[in-house]
């Protein structure tokens, strides 16, 4: 297990960061579904809907492995204003541009955690008349949702901790990091 030692972070400075999700990890998932995704739209072409800014990272990775066509594009919403705290609201920043209407569509997301957003989400979409609408997730803490439908495709389940790299951040930090990292169990936030 490798671990990380935050720096120049404030209240955060001092914490140690342990991988939980290694880059060969993270790869070989991504490869999975999108073999999965590639099966179950063969003959379609899925718009791949990006939730700014964390499933930057996750969104590339799928779509350059997909055996399909597919178009992107991107939304961006905010539960989070600062910290580890979801606000319990989310707020529309940037709306897609694609006409969904009778197209399929797959959000894709870098972790569903209460499910707040992914709701928001799939009635902001349904919203336009799609074909389908289906959710692609790198992460999803099952001990904190609270959601009325499956997300269909999932990367990895993980635990109730704040985690941050590939896409992950904390207060618009460590998102470069190309693993995933946990901070400790009992972090002070």
């Amino acid at each position: 297990m490798r671990t990380r030692l935050v720096e120049n972070m404030g209240k955060y400075t001092g914490q140690v960061l342990e991988e939980i999700l290694t880059t060969e990890e993270i790869d070989n998932r991504v490869e999975e579904l999108a073999r999965q995704i590639s099966k179950d739209y063969e003959g379609k072409v899925p718009i791949l809907i990006g939730v700014l800014n964390g499933s930057i990272f996750f969104l590339a990775d799928l779509a350059k492995k997909l055996d399909i066509e597919c178009e992107l594009d991107f939304i961006k919403v905010s539960s989070y204003h600062t910290g580890t705290q979801s606000s319990g609201t989310v707020r529309l920043l940037k709306d897609i541009s694609c006409i969904v209407t009778d197209r399929d569509v797959i959000i894709v997301e870098d972790i569903i955690d209460s499910g707040l957003t992914a709701r928001f989400l799939k009635h902001r979409i349904l919203e336009n008349q799609p074909s389908s609408v289906t959710f692609a997730s790198l992460l999803l803490k099952p001990d904190c949702l609270k959601l009325e439908f499956e997300a269909e495709y999932i990367g990895f389940e993980v635990s109730d901790r704040f985690l941050v790299g590939y896409g992950l951040d904390l207060d618009q930090k460590f998102r470069n990091l190309p693993s995933i990292w946990a901070f400790p169990v009992d972090m002070n936030v």
